[in-house]
């Protein structure tokens, strides 16, 4: 009972959120669509929160995006299009969250592997909940619930609609863009984003439309950096996200070993790697993580081992996937450029 309400809650106040973030970007910044080595990509995520909650909790994404005339060695200013879909049901009331936007970005390379981005996304979401499963303090007969009890509380819950926009600012630096040397390879990504920037009002109880669903602002940046005289490389991000008076902190790093390069001037090929990390839910939780890259394809799974005193109302972590595809070969929609 408690936890299911507390959902409901908490809900309205603070976004879901995945703890792969760089398996989520059009989660974390609009200006991400289309930004990235390659032509097309899909990814989906699976989350299954608060395993030993005795109650589920979960949230599955799909996303797709691509870019729109980039010349074949990325020098031409070019579109971004992404798409975005998710659904997440938790608790006993089974409160629904269901989601689907439109990204468009505007990204301009401006030489010497430094990228800028900026980007807009549309869409709209669904919120919906059941409180007939849901049980009451007096309900209680003294050994369990019994929902034959009447609760007196009504089930006036709505199902509604709102419209969403957001936007956000995305760079790039890509220091082994433009060689065939695979050691000292470097990328710097950095981002800031606004979600919700419309502030949609939500509507629980018929004629009730007091609450909005506060803005989201994200600040990210990460790093990939090749050990030099080895197969390793470290891949370190840290995302600060801030709703209303919620925050949330990740950090961390993982260590890749590349067991197969990349070949950086046709990208036909790109690096095939292992990865073992960890990273923090400052406050709340550890992360570690694993992810291997193979042939355009990632699998990434992580599981977070929750230290806070959330600890108490649950036994059990939070377990979550991710898989993408990325296509590294030939685009219908890039444009023609020089070759080597």
């Amino acid at each position: 009972m408690i936890i299911g309400l507390l959902v409901l809650q908490t809900s309205v106040a603070q976004d879901l959120h995945f703890a792969q973030t760089a398996q989520t970007p059009l989660f974390v910044n609009p200006a991400v669509a289309g930004v990235f080595d390659g032509w097309e990509r899909v990814i989906i995520n699976h989350r299954s929160q608060w395993l030993g909650a005795g109650t589920q909790f979960n949230t599955t994404a799909i996303a797709a995006d691509v870019n729109l005339f980039k010349g074949h060695l990325n020098q031409d200013p070019h579109l971004g299009l992404g798409i975005l879909m998710f659904n997440d049901v938790g608790g006993d009331s089974k409160f629904g969250n269901q989601s689907g936007s439109f990204t468009v970005s505007g990204i301009i390379p401006m030489g010497g592997g430094h990228i800028l981005s900026a980007g807009i996304q549309g869409g709209f979401g669904q919120r919906k909940a059941d409180l007939s499963n849901v049980t009451f303090m007096n309900q209680w007969n003294g050994s369990d619930f019994d929902q034959s009890i009447l609760s007196g509380e009504a089930n006036t819950l709505t199902s509604f609609t709102y419209m969403d926009a957001s936007g956000g600012l995305y760079y790039v630096y890509d220091g082994g863009q433009s060689t065939f040397a695979r050691n000292n390879d470097f990328k710097l990504q950095i981002g800031l984003a606004g979600f919700h920037l419309n502030k949609p009002k939500l509507k629980y109880v018929n004629g009730v439309a007091d609450d909005r669903l506060h803005r989201k602002f994200v600040a990210h940046a990460g790093v990939v950096a090749d050990i030099p005289g080895s197969e390793l490389a470290i891949d370190g991000s840290v995302v600060q996200f801030l709703q209303g008076s919620h925050y949330e902190t990740l950090i961390g790093m993982m260590l890749r070993y590349r067991f197969e390069d990349a070949t950086k001037i046709t990208g036909n090929s790109q690096d095939a790697f292992i990865g073992f990390g960890l990273y923090g839910r400052m406050s709340d939780a550890i992360i570690p993580s694993f992810m291997v890259s193979w042939r355009g394809f990632q699998f990434g799974v992580s599981y977070d081992v929750t230290l806070s005193a959330l600890r108490q109302a649950y036994r059990g972590g939070s377990l979550e996937f991710s898989l993408s595809y990325t296509n590294f070969n030939h685009s219908l929609f890039k444009t023609r450029g020089r070759r080597f």
